[in-house]
């Protein structure tokens, strides 16, 4: 397929409509609007979004220092162009903008069931003694 990519943030409403295709909607801790979540989106340090013509197939962000930390969000495909390698190519150029700034510690939070994917791209799980925390206000 003949995708395009971009730097430019979706609309409001293609983010939306992914957002709630791909089910990452569901898995959010909190009540955030969608307004609220379009806002995370704008406020990232970097996003990166897949179209196929006009839709919005494939999104993902990061926030970041800039320096020396990275934390990927929100990475979301559309069920109809899942198994395509689209989730990947959105974790890579993730990653290319990370290897260009110098940033080398890179943390992400893995939606339930979504871990082997991560792994096969070379993400590790968090030693025992050193467990990632969260705290829900």
């Amino acid at each position: 397929m003949n995708y395009t990519y971009s730097n430019v943030l979706p609309s409001f409403e293609q983010f939306v409509q992914l957002h709630e295709a791909s089910g990452l909607i569901k898995n959010k801790k909190g009540t955030y609007t969608r307004e609220q979540l379009y806002q995370a989106a704008e406020n990232s340090w970097f996003h990166i979004s897949i179209y196929d013509q006009d839709q919005l197939i494939a999104f993902g962000r990061m926030i970041s220092d800039g320096v020396y930390q990275a934390l990927i969000c929100d990475v979301m495909v559309d069920p109809t162009y899942q198994n395509q390698g689209l989730g990947k190519q959105i974790i890579e150029q993730l990653l290319k903008k990370c290897k260009e700034s110098g940033i080398q510690s890179i943390q992400l939070f893995s939606a339930k069931g979504k871990q082997q994917f991560y792994k096969k791209l070379g993400f590790e799980e968090r030693e025992q003694d050193a467990p990632g925390m969260s705290l829900i206000l």
